[in-house]
């Protein structure tokens, strides 16, 4: 099994994270950001990734950051060497009033393009920028190429939730093993 935890430990956040790459999309998360714990469950759900994870913090900013990066180096260390995987994944995925697209690439080379549109200064309880560097910081963990963007959208909370679900998608193609993959998805060789 594709399975792996992190613990990371600051000043300022204590945060556990246990992904399994092979599961069934459940989420058991507690990091005491309710819309956190939406996305997190989202992404769970949609990617069938299991996750597990929870987080204690002094900010939301810290809680999210060290949360995102702490999921990110899970993911990134689930996925050992990358031989036999896709490599390559992309969706869309609708929600409501807001369409989203997101295209992931595991190539071990960190790279991030977000733009979500997100209009307001916080959805629920978490701050819009928060919401951006969740997926900033999942990426540069990850060690993945992740492009994540909002075409349209009149409800930020639906936007997000919208983005949250493609890159869910865009994930579980990645991750996929290949059966006629064999080695590494390159034309070098080597991720």
């Amino acid at each position: 099994m594709r399975t792996q935890e992190v613990y990371r430990k600051t000043k300022e956040t204590e945060v556990k994270v246990c992904v399994n790459l092979d599961g069934e999309g459940k989420a058991n998360v507690n990091t005491a950001v309710p819309f956190l714990d939406h996305m997190l469950t989202s992404l769970a759900t949609h990617s069938l990734i299991d996750i597990t994870a929870s987080v204690k913090g002094d900010l939301v900013h810290h809680s999210v950051e060290d949360l995102s990066l702490g999921l990110g180096e899970a993911l990134n260390k689930a996925l050992g060497t990358r031989e036999g995987i896709a490599r390559f994944g992309n969706a869309a995925a609708p929600m409501d009033c807001s369409l989203a697209f997101a295209a992931v690439d595991l190539v071990k080379r960190p790279y991030f393009k977000i733009d979500l549109k997100l209009k307001g200064k916080k959805v629920e309880d978490m701050p819009t920028e928060d919401i951006n560097h969740f997926f900033e910081s999942l990426a540069t963990a990850l060690q993945a190429n992740v492009h994540v963007f909002v075409e349209y959208g009149s409800n930020d909370h639906h936007k997000a939730e919208a983005a949250t679900k493609a890159l869910a998608l865009s994930l579980r193609q990645a991750v996929a093993m290949d059966p006629r993959r064999k080695g590494v998805p390159s034309s070098k060789g080597v991720i």
